[in-house]
């Protein structure tokens, strides 16, 4: 196994290029991110703070690194599950997209959290809408890739031994 602190690192650094492309794109780009980006990004710093942990901890032993590679399961699966909900919404024929709704700002400050989470999980018309296209994929089928990778990453940190 390449030396486990390196791992950490490494995907560490992925997870913030991830985010500060995602700035770019926003604040210079000018690509306003729907709430399920948002949520996408949540999963991306959780899955980075995860790795921050596993690069200052340093675990020696192999239920160590299980338990980091769990919990990177868990945030990168989540990542998955929306970037994958996202790109059905992506799919869907014009017919069926759902109707934009309200700001994800106004919704936590209207509505209770769960609500929230629950409306944001529907998808609304805008995140429906291809924004961006690099190699024939957009953004949510690239951090499909990407998440994917890191769930990958967390199932080798649970499974394999020195």
């Amino acid at each position: 196994m390449p030396q486990q602190r390196h791992v950490f690192l490494y995907a560490l650094i992925a997870c913030v290029g991830l985010v500060a492309m995602a700035l770019y794109f926003q604040h210079v780009k000018g690509l306003e991110p729907c709430p399920l980006c948002i949520f996408q990004r949540v999963a991306v710093i959780a899955t980075g703070v995860v790795m921050l942990l596993g690069f200052v901890h340093n675990p020696f032993s192999h239920f160590g690194r299980a338990v980091y590679g769990a919990l990177t399961v868990l945030s990168a699966g989540t990542g998955l599950a929306i970037a994958g909900r996202q790109v059905w919404l992506q799919h869907l024929p014009a017919d069926q997209v759902p109707e934009c709704g309200p700001g994800l700002d106004y919704m936590l400050e209207v509505f209770p959290l769960q609500d929230v989470v629950e409306k944001v999980l529907r998808g609304s018309g805008e995140c429906a809408e291809v924004q961006w296209v690099f190699l024939g994929l957009s953004m949510p089928e690239w951090m499909l890739g990407v998440f994917g990778a890191f769930v990958l990453l967390g199932l080798y940190l649970m499974l394999v031994r020195d």
